[in-house]
């Protein structure tokens, strides 16, 4: 008896385990909550692209995305957070280009290799705005006074390394010299303009669409390769002598290493959701371009060139 009942038993673990096993199967994938990870605080872009994201997946899938955000250390916190999860697609990650930045000029803990980038979902042109009283009145006057006064200028920024730091940097290498400060929190470095704790602020033009349209920030110089919609008068750096495009993208991406047939199914059922009326509908409202989504061959290939591109403003090779 004691042997059957062990017999018994053993069977019934195989079947427990066989049964989960064909739950965590690609083809029932997923089975279970997919953590979506954001690594910037509530409120800012990243936030923004993660939460429509995930009202649009969960609906797609029939299982619940919930957003988690991990800010710090310009979006490493969360990068490191989703490449310490299992490589099983149950963690997947939004990577911001101030964070992508970083493979340029502050080499961090991980690589590309580390990840496989389900597509791009978003680009859109970023800028530097100023708050509605500011007595800067067009760029020709912010360079007058850094100028006058190296330095002496602060620019609210995402972080050190980040496209922001970047920008900063090559506009120093024409005589304009700013002084980044850099905020983690995407809320602390709107409060920082607002509060004319900084002169500037560094953001993604949809960031901060309700302030602009509120009256309380202007745009005054954009990043971008053609007159934005609704801000023609606003001049790109090109058109006051400067060669600097560095448009603000962002991807969702996965821990290397998860099986081709989970890559798969999140990349075609992204590749669906971007398609809809509804995530239309999102890039209009943050200005972004309607043409956003790149695939992932397509995104590896631009990401690459993007990567050279910083590196050659940050002074590597």
């Amino acid at each position: 008896m004691r042997i059957l009942s062990a017999t018994a038993a053993a069977l019934s673990l195989w079947a427990l385990a066989s049964h989960v096993a064909a739950a965590e199967s690609p083809e029932h994938y997923p089975s279970r909550p997919v953590e979506f990870i954001v690594p910037w605080g509530a409120g800012g872009g990243s936030d923004q692209t993660g939460r429509e994201l995930s009202k649009l997946l969960q609906a797609h899938f029939n299982v619940p995305f919930p957003i988690v955000n991990v800010p710090g250390g310009t979006g490493n916190a969360g990068m490191i957070k989703m490449l310490s999860a299992p490589a099983d697609g149950y963690s997947v990650s939004l990577l911001a280009w101030d964070t992508f930045a970083l493979l340029a000029s502050r080499p961090p803990k991980w690589h590309m290799s580390d990840l496989v980038t389900l597509g791009i979902v978003i680009q859109l042109p970023s800028g530097f705005y100023v708050a509605e009283d500011s007595k800067f009145k067009s760029w020709a006057d912010v360079e007058k006074a850094a100028k006058a006064n190296p330095s002496g200028l602060k620019v609210a920024i995402s972080g050190f390394g980040s496209p922001d730091d970047l920008t900063i940097r090559q506009l120093a290498k024409s005589g304009v010299s700013l002084k980044a400060v850099p905020y983690a929190e995407p809320g602390e470095r709107y409060s920082a303009l607002l509060g004319h704790h900084v002169d500037l602020l560094y953001s993604p033009i949809g960031n901060i669409g309700n302030f602009v349209s509120g009256k309380q920030m202007r745009p005054i110089l954009f990043f971008g390769t053609e007159p934005i919609k609704g801000f023609e008068q606003i001049p790109n750096a090109r058109d006051v002598g400067y060669d600097i495009s560095l448009p603000q993208r962002r991807a969702l991406v996965v821990k290397a290493g998860t099986p081709p047939d989970i890559i798969k199914k999140l990349s075609n059922s992204l590749s669906a959701v971007v398609a809809t009326p509804e995530y239309a509908a999102f890039l209009k409202r943050e200005l972004a371009s309607p043409e956003s989504y790149v695939p992932t061959e397509a995104a590896s290939k631009l990401m690459e060139s993007d990567l050279q591109a910083m590196k050659k403003m940050a002074g590597k090779k």
